[in-house]
């Protein structure tokens, strides 16, 4: 079986396949590039806890790709400024979703990460939010100029690239992000 006969015979499925893997990765690639060092910072305790969160997030943000372009094609139809399949649409689309629907998602990633953890832990969660302003709006953008069966799997993939970023972009990870116990450290 093809990728993309995966991805569209089992779209749920392949979500939350494709960001249990990449969400997961992009984790352990922020600690290894932010202690400048290739090793896997997670107990398998705390990587299946982690898997968990990013299966739980994949259905959401399937569902957000799923209905948020009804959302925006019906507003733009009512105002005739964009149609689906072009540049406007894309980034009118992103900019919807990570308005709306990316502050929900950034704060249940934190609060489970916090749950799973054992721990509650909210500092830096505006780093986090600000994310989808800088990050999230232009990854989306281009994520959604893409046919519907390749964007849960870029969009999984710019979490494992986003993570790789911030690791690169801060000192090295205390012992409480090896350990999984410590979400602040966490990519969003």
């Amino acid at each position: 079986m093809s990728y993309l006969e995966f991805v569209v015979q089992f779209p749920f499925v392949s979500a939350m396949t494709q960001f249990a893997l990449l969400g997961t990765l992009g984790e352990a690639l922020a600690c290894c590039a932010g202690e400048r060092r290739l090793y896997w910072p997670f107990p398998l305790a705390a990587s299946a806890k982690k898997a968990l969160i990013w299966i739980v997030l994949a259905l959401l943000i399937k569902l957000a790709f799923i209905g948020f372009p009804g959302f925006v094609g019906n507003l733009l139809d009512y105002f005739a400024v964009a149609s689906p399949g072009t540049l406007g649409f894309a980034l009118l689309l992103s900019v919807a979703i990570n308005l709306q629907f990316g502050p929900l998602l950034v704060i249940l990633h934190r609060w489970l990460d916090n749950l799973a953890a054992g721990i509650n832990d909210w500092q830096h969660l505006d780093k986090s939010l600000l994310s989808l302003l800088w990050f999230w709006i232009p990854a989306h953008t281009l994520t959604f100029m893409l046919p519907k069966p390749y964007q849960i799997g870029l969009a999984a993939l710019w979490s494992l690239a986003l993570g790789l970023l911030l690791g690169l972009n801060r000192k090295a990870a205390p012992d409480s992000v090896r350990t999984g116990t410590n979400p602040s450290h966490q990519p969003y």
